[in-house]
């Protein structure tokens, strides 16, 4: 190497002085020390002297703002190379910050939005799948005209199927479900057909599904149920628009043969359940059709893959650990882990959802297979792992009781469990010592009263409707003949005994053979000790006295007060006699303050006045209290107006002690006919 070097160096000394050096390339307004002079001056290279070297070196950044500024530059870069329409991005960020402000005047919004769509057009499937720019188009769909609304829909249609599986293009074609015109939501609704079950499988894409299920027509709903029905209708699209309300109904209709349409469900919801996309109203409304048709197998097995699901994600309390659930796709763990409160809560926002929350606590650990005994080696804690359905259900609604209690349908949802469960120890545990901290509230709610009415008076017409009622009696066809029959006494646990007696008989011969439990525990004596020995009535009877005048002129609040008053059907409080005689004593004091023009009295208001004729009517021990304190020799004054039917109803009661108390002031005013009072036969309470 060093001799070819050095031949290298004469060879070019013999060439310069022979004249055939090639001549140096000059830099454009100047020589090598214009170059090096203006590089110089930039900062960017320093020149060297000796043999006139230029040696390129970078400035490095010194300052805290130097580095900040030269760490967001190498950022820019970055995103320019790796985004395709980053500057676009940026353009679009300024007007999005304009258009979502409230205090935007109309105009100028519809300008920016105008102007964001303009700079998208032509680029929109690439925008809707990036995080910044999706969230910009949706902001314009929603305040766009309608005729820039239908131009981004139409330019989407075709792909709207391919964007519903996106992170977050999805959110864009909800909006976009949500403000299209019947023909834009039928035609997507067709454009459904036969991928209905694929989409069920996916994390996201259910979610579109979903919520095009929850917009649309009761045909259109139909129309996308009958596709998990069986193959066929999958592939015929003329079939799907039957007009059939029920499974049963379909199957009749369309010839269909009920072990191939169970055969098929059983595929579909298995796949779902697998994935763990159960959140859903359509899939909520399928696996109660599919139970319709079902056998006891396939019923039990899938609400034992259910109860797993539903109570993932929630805590844990006294170490237990959750057994048997499966395991879920990375993507499902992801959104459990941001999501505090566990699926069976989420899902009772809807009647289809409670009545799945039904079926999971009546059947989940009453019904068991000796097949999962033989798989646990029938060792104790295998049993105890086997019949832990219920208690993980009631353990993962801890810190949601009072949400529970305050919907629509988690009210229901706390009444199934406080009038199936036998545990009374765990469920005054979670549920009742929860609802004994916020009493106040519950009793002026209209569905917060309801489970301590549930336990008061079970399943009273006057504070359930028939829907209602319907919902509580759920029962899954299968799982509930005559042998299963699960009503108030009629789930329970096996014991190691009788596991014990089976087994021994035939250890192997039993595999797949359902066991049967029965519970000896009355209601009545479980309402006792959920009221009694949890101290919830002692609460309950307090919190009655304090809010008395304010619980007596409420619609909601009066019937708690009236079942306290009257000791609960079936005279569940009789042990809290003299806390009752209290309260009697704080409704008499009540009506007999004097009138006051601050406020109404509570013989002339709308709701006290009859609340306290069905006191008198049904309590005579409160008639009594009531006739002393308040009535007795003021009956005159009272015989008018609303106050007239509290006069009269010592005249209705059916307690001869009440109306010969009575009888004496109220007789002359009957026959003066200042008061009057109704005919037994057509007074109703």
């Amino acid at each position: 190497m060093a001799g070819g070097g050095l031949q290298g160096a004469k060879k070019r000394k013999r060439e310069h002085a022979e004249g055939k050096a090639k001549p140096r390339k000059q830099v454009k307004g100047g020589g090598d020390g214009a170059k090096r002079k203006s590089h110089s001056a930039a900062g960017g290279y320093t020149a060297h002297g000796g043999a006139g070297e230029v040696v390129a070196r970078k400035k490095t950044p010194v300052t805290p703002k130097e580095k900040r500024l030269a760490a967001k530059e190498m950022s820019e870069a970055r995103k320019m190379k790796r985004r395709q329409h980053y500057s676009l991005e940026k353009e679009l960020t300024k007007l999005w910050e304009k258009m979502r402000c409230h205090d935007v005047s109309k105009e100028e919004r519809s300008k920016a939005v105008s102007q964001a769509i303009h700079k998208m057009d032509g680029k929109y499937l690439d925008i809707a799948t990036s995080h910044v720019t999706a969230r910009v188009l949706q902001t314009c769909v929603k305040w766009c005209s309608e005729s820039e609304r239908d131009a981004i829909f139409d330019v989407l249609q075709p792909h709207l199927l391919t964007l519903s599986c996106k992170k977050y293009a999805v959110f864009l074609v909800k909006k976009l479900i949500e403000l299209a015109s019947k023909k834009q939501f039928a035609s997507f609704i067709s454009s459904l057909h036969g991928r209905v079950a694929n989409l069920l499988h996916h994390t996201i894409g259910a979610a579109v599904v979903d919520y095009a299920f929850q917009r649309g027509t009761q045909r259109q709903k139909r129309q996308l149920l009958v596709e998990l029905y069986s193959p066929e209708l999958q592939l015929f699209k003329d079939l799907t628009v039957q007009s059939s309300s029920c499974l049963i109904d379909t199957i009749s209709k369309l010839g269909l043969q009920i072990s191939s349409v169970l055969l098929h469900m059983t595929i579909v919801i298995d796949k779902i359940l697998e994935k763990g996309t159960v959140e859903y109203l359509i899939v909520h409304t399928a696996i109660l059709e599919y139970f319709t048709i079902a056998d006891k197998t396939s019923a039990s097995d899938a609400i034992c893959q259910l109860i797993p699901l539903l109570t993932q994600g929630a805590l844990i309390i006294d170490g237990d650990e959750p057994t048997n659930a499966p395991e879920l796709p990375k993507k499902a763990k992801a959104k459990k882990k941001r999501s505090k409160e566990p699926l069976i809560v989420r899902i009772m926002q809807t009647r289809e959802g409670l009545k799945l929350g039904i079926s999971c606590v009546k059947y989940g650990s009453a019904k068991v297979y000796l097949h999962k005994l033989l798989y646990f080696n029938f060792r104790l804690s295998g049993r105890e792992n086997v019949f832990q359905d219920r208690k993980k259900i009631i353990k993962s609604l801890k810190g949601h009781i009072m949400k529970l209690a305050l919907s629509d349908f988690g009210c229901l949802f706390l009444i199934c469990i406080i009038s199936i469960v036998d545990d009374t120890k765990l469920v005054n545990k979670i549920v009742i010592q929860e609802l004994v901290k916020h009493l106040k509230q519950l009793i002026f709610d209209k569905n917060g009263r309801r489970p301590l009415l549930q336990l008061l008076h079970p399943f009273c017409s006057r504070y359930l409707s028939p829907n209602d009622l319907a919902c509580l009696n759920y029962n899954v066809p299968s799982l509930s003949s005559t042998e299963v029959e699960t009503s108030e006494s009629a789930i329970g646990v096996i014991t190691e005994n009788k596991l014990d007696d089976v087994t021994a008989q035939d250890p192997n011969g039993l595999e797949g053979k359902q066991i049967v439990f029965e519970s000896k525990k009355d209601p009545l004596q479980r309402r006792h000790e959920l009221l009694i020995k949890s101290e919830l009535a002692e609460a309950l009877v307090q919190s009655c006295i304090e809010n008395v005048g304010e619980l007596l002129r409420t619609n909601f609040g009066k019937e708690v007060l009236y079942e306290m008053a009257v000791g609960g059907k079936d005279n569940v409080l009789d042990g809290l006699t003299d806390r009752i005689h209290m309260l009697h004593d704080a409704i008499a004091s009540d009506a007999a303050q004097p009138k006051t023009e601050d406020t109404e009295h509570a013989f002339e208001n709308f709701f006290s006045s009859r609340v306290i004729r069905r006191m008198v009517i049904d309590c005579p021990a409160f008639a009594v209290t009531l006739w002393r304190k308040a009535l007795q020799g003021k009956c005159k004054i009272w015989a008018e107006g609303h106050s007239s039917k509290v006069v009269a109803s010592f005249l209705e009661s059916p307690s001869t002690e009440v109306k010969d108390l009575a009888k004496p002031e109220l007789q002359p005013l009957v026959d003066a006919g200042i008061l009057k009072v109704p005919d037994p036969k057509v007074v109703q309470k």
